[in-house]
């Protein structure tokens, strides 16, 4: 933005969306994960096709779109600071997940894990040192 153009409204919110073609499994793995809530489902009766899910003070929402592919590169990391990456580790295969690797220190003072969700999108568990 340059100095002359005027100011843009700042959002009300941004919520990240997964697109997934098993919405069950995705909010199973999220509320099994980091103990997810559920705060709102559209449809509110029958099977859903949105789910917002509340993940401490911030929200998360799962669309279902029975066509879309799992697996394929994504451009887009979520990641979830937690109390205790390493506690969490032993529940992500359980739950359809992948680990790619141990947690470890950065140089920048948080404990890493990468791990993936049942689609194969990248998660970060951190949690500060």
């Amino acid at each position: 933005m340059s100095a002359t153009s005027p100011a843009a409204p700042a959002p009300a919110a941004v919520q990240p969306v997964i697109v997934t073609p098993d919405l069950d499994r995705m909010h199973a793995f999220y509320s099994g994960l980091v103990g997810a809530e559920e705060f709102t489902r559209v449809p509110e009766e029958g099977p859903a096709f949105f789910v917002g899910l509340r993940i401490g003070g911030s929200e998360l929402g799962i669309v279902v779109d029975r066509n879309v592919e799992t697996g394929t590169p994504t451009r887009i990391l979520i990641s979830i600071v937690v109390q205790d990456v390493d506690a969490l580790l032993d529940r992500v295969g359980p739950l359809g997940g992948t680990v790619l690797g141990p947690a470890n220190d950065m140089p920048w003072g948080q404990r890493v894990a990468h791990i993936q969700d049942p689609d194969g999108n990248a998660v970060n568990l951190t949690q500060p040192l």
